[in-house]
C-alpha cells in the first residue's frame, strides 16, 4: 500500500520518513515517491494492505543499479494472539523501460534474481539499507 496512505499516525509517518532518509543517504540521486501505486481498480486489486510501499526514481538509467526506478515494499505481519505488528522483511525490485529487471527479498535468502542485476557495491549497500529499515520498523516505541 502506498506509504502516503499508511502514514496514519505520527510514529508511522516518522518511521516512513526515516526509511526514505536512510535510502537517500546512501543513494542521494534518488527521488522518493510515497505514492508509487496508481489509484485505479486494477492496481488496487494488487496492493498488499500489509505493506508500506515506497518508490525511488533516478534521473536516468543507472549503470550501477541497472534500472531507473526501485520499488521497496516493507512487509508486515500481525500476530493474532499478541496483536503485535512486526516488519518481517523487505521486497525490493528494480525497473527500467522493459518492466521489472531484478528483485531482492530479505524474507529468505537475501539473493538478487533477475536478468539485469545491480553491481556488487550497490547490492551490498541496498542490503545494508534494508537491514536498517527493518530495525527502524521493529524498534519498540516508548
Amino acid at each position: 500500500m502506498n506509504a502516503a496512505e499508511q502514514a496514519t499516525n505520527l510514529e508511522l509517518a516518522s518511521k516512513i520518513a526515516t526509511a526514505v532518509n536512510l535510502f537517500k543517504f546512501e543513494f542521494p540521486d534518488a527521488k522518493s515517491d510515497l505514492k508509487p501505486w496508481k489509484n485505479d481498480p486494477d492496481t488496487r486489486e494488487l496492493v498488499d494492505p500489509d505493506s508500506i510501499d515506497i518508490g525511488f526514481h533516478f534521473p536516468g538509467v543507472s549503470k550501477s543499479w541497472r534500472s531507473r526506478s526501485i520499488l521497496i515494499q516493507i512487509r508486515f505481519h500481525q500476530d493474532p494472539i499478541t496483536k503485535s505488528r512486526r516488519a518481517i522483511g523487505l521486497e525490493a525490485a528494480g525497473f527500467d523501460h522493459r518492466g521489472e529487471v531484478w528483485r531482492l527479498s530479505t524474507i529468505e535468502t537475501w539473493d538478487f534474481v533477475g536478468e539485469s542485476l545491480p553491481s556488487v557495491e550497490i547490492a551490498d549497500k541496498l542490503k545494508q539499507v534494508c537491514r536498517q529499515i527493518l530495525e527502524v520498523f521493529n524498534k519498540e516505541s516508548h
